[in-house]
């Protein structure tokens, strides 16, 4: 079994063209009927905010591997100097249950979440062909830093400005000096708001403070979940899920659109529809389009996959040895 953290995988290196591939080759391999992932329970005792979740998954086809992740989430942790998300995965081998890796890795929760973006956006693009991008970011923390990285990767040369709003702050140094020049800190997440066409929320909000329809034509990329008033998008018809029975629960901004609007699982496109079967080519020009991604175990073991294979390719990581000999207690 191959150990592999976040120091591994930064040395093996960030390719947001690759990681959005991924992400579209397992939407292609899921959409064929070849995944498997099972809904997640929340395990949560003590405080109420404080949770741990399990995602096993099985994907198909090319990826070929089952796993599971187990991704701790505790709001407080920044008061003792501690990351809020706790972050591992296991690898299985299909055809026999072999465990063969081990991730312990935060950054490879935030590059799966900000490669699911990436798909959105890069379908967002294409459909609409936008002269430029003018991006308004909500939260400053490791998801949204990430998110800014995804978009200089991907559409730098179409980025015109970028504003970026977080309660504590935003220290100018930690800004990508490839858009530093055309970046705002702003001290309300309204300044610029209506201006812009790509709209990201990554916090840890703990109330939804969003109370402003959102700009007309404008991708909302709803990462955190948990940032809009229901009465702010009651009226965008355009909304596109990873899975419905994930996305609809756990007081999520869609869950409280199904509550108190009555949104349907008819109502909602999946990111399948979008980049299997084309949906943003018929959705009007000045529509909002409001992704709520709840985050899916099989994208997380197809991302896992492509690093472990790569650890392996460069000699990275480190190799944990198994037991000599196979306990008789182990035999089924």
């Amino acid at each position: 079994m191959l150990y592999v953290q976040d120091d591994h995988i930064r040395e093996i290196g960030i390719d947001w063209t690759k990681l959005t591939d991924i992400i579209q080759d397992v939407v292609v391999i899921g959409d064929s009927g070849d995944c498997v992932h099972p809904l997640k329970p929340y395990l949560r005792f003590g405080d109420p905010k404080n949770r741990i979740i399990a995602m096993p998954a099985y994907v198909g086809g090319t990826i070929n591997l089952a796993g599971i992740k187990w991704i701790a989430s505790y709001p407080n942790n920044s008061l003792v100097g501690l990351p809020r998300a706790h972050n591992t995965l296991i690898l299985n081998k299909p055809s026999t249950g072999e465990p063969i890796a081990f991730i312990h890795s935060g950054l490879l929760n935030g590059l799966r979440t900000a490669a699911v973006s990436g798909v959105m956006l890069k379908q967002y693009v294409s459909a609409r062909q936008p002269a430029d991008l003018s991006i308004h970011l909500i939260g400053w923390g490791p998801i949204g830093r990430l998110h800014l990285d995804m978009c200089i990767a991907l559409f730098g040369e179409r980025i015109q400005q970028v504003r970026i709003f977080d309660l504590k702050g935003v220290n100018t140094n930690t800004i990508p000096a490839s858009v530093r020049g055309k970046t705002l800190a702003v001290s309300d997440w309204r300044q610029g708001y209506q201006e812009a066409n790509v709209i990201m929320t990554c916090t840890v909000s703990a109330e939804r403070y969003i109370d402003e329809a959102p700009p007309p034509g404008a991708l909302l990329l709803n990462v955190s979940l948990r940032d809009y008033k229901p009465e702010s998008v009651s009226a965008v018809t355009t909304i596109i899920v990873d899975d419905w029975r994930e996305v609809c629960r756990e007081q999520t901004d869609i869950e409280q659109l199904h509550l108190l609007y009555n949104l349907q699982e008819t109502d909602v496109r999946t990111l399948a529809d979008v980049v299997l079967r084309d949906h943003l080519a018929g959705v009007e020009a000045k529509e909002p389009i409001y992704f709520n991604p709840m985050g899916l175990g099989i994208f997380d073991i197809a991302i896992a996959g492509y690093y472990w294979k790569e650890a392996v390719r460069l000699n990275k990581g480190v190799t944990l040895e198994a037991s000599k000999s196979i306990s008789p207690t182990s035999r089924e």
